[in-house]
């Protein structure tokens, strides 16, 4: 029913981004702890959601799982037997994050018929990548930047912890503009790569950029890239509604 009250879960990482859809719009968002389940009980409590899904990253916690269960609504929990809009080719989709899938039908969804790369920016850099005939191939997982800045830390003696804002020349000046220059610069070339690399080989090509970190990347780019932080909770809605009609 196009009128129902939806309820978008998505669980990462780090934190929970859960939200509300009537259709294909989405009405109210929030993020939360990803394992406290208070925010979301008052969230729905708020919207009185008539059906949802629930997509994770991690194991839910016992509170989590007693806060969906007392929901006392239909929730369909993405895992890899979930029927999809797209052709899954992944060879281990035991072993296939539901928040990168959800990103390729979110993106397929908005263009169908288009080669689309995704580039998801959060703890990890993902990159997935759906041709034009809607089948998802596959994509490759890199450590984002917070990740690339504490592993210098924890697997040297001596560099410090710094933060992703501030100064960073292409030269380093100190040790603290030396990583933070080495780590946001190298994000940069390596998203720029991949963009070139798939815009060489694949025709008709869209790019979508999503996550929750502020990705640099060359500037030559930006014409060519669709930016939407709801990526993935428009996936889950698509995926929500096409086990509806099944």
């Amino acid at each position: 029913m196009k009128d129902e009250t939806k309820l978008i879960v998505d669980i990462g990482n780090t934190t929970a981004k859960v939200a509300i859809f009537k259709g294909s719009l989405l009405i109210d968002r929030i993020i939360s702890d990803n394992r406290n389940p208070q925010r979301l009980l008052a969230f729905c409590q708020q919207h009185q959601p008539q059906k949802a899904i629930v997509s994770s990253v991690i194991a839910l916690s016992t509170e989590l799982n007693a806060a969906l269960e007392s929901l006392a609504i239909p929730v369909l929990f993405l895992n890899s037997e979930t029927p999809l809009p797209i052709c899954n080719k992944y060879k281990t989709q035991t072993t296939l994050g539901s928040d990168r899938i959800a990103a390729a039908v979110g993106a397929y969804s908005a263009f169908p018929n288009r080669n689309i790369l995704v580039i998801d920016a959060g703890t990890a850099i993902t990159y997935e990548f759906i041709n034009e005939r809607g089948e998802y191939e596959g994509g490759n997982i890199s450590p984002g930047i917070k990740m690339r800045i504490k592993a210098l830390h924890h697997f040297t003696n001596q560099l410090p912890i710094v933060t992703p804002e501030g100064e960073n020349p292409w030269i380093g000046q100190d040790t603290a503009t030396a990583i933070r220059s080495g780590v946001l610069h190298g994000v940069e070339l390596e998203i720029s790569g991949y963009i070139t690399h798939f815009s060489d080989n694949y025709s008709n090509l869209l790019i979508f950029l999503t996550g929750g970190d502020e990705i640099p990347f060359d500037r030559k780019f930006k014409s060519c890239i669709f930016a939407d932080s709801f990526l993935v909770l428009k996936g889950l809605n698509r995926i929500l509604d096409y086990n509806d009609n099944l």
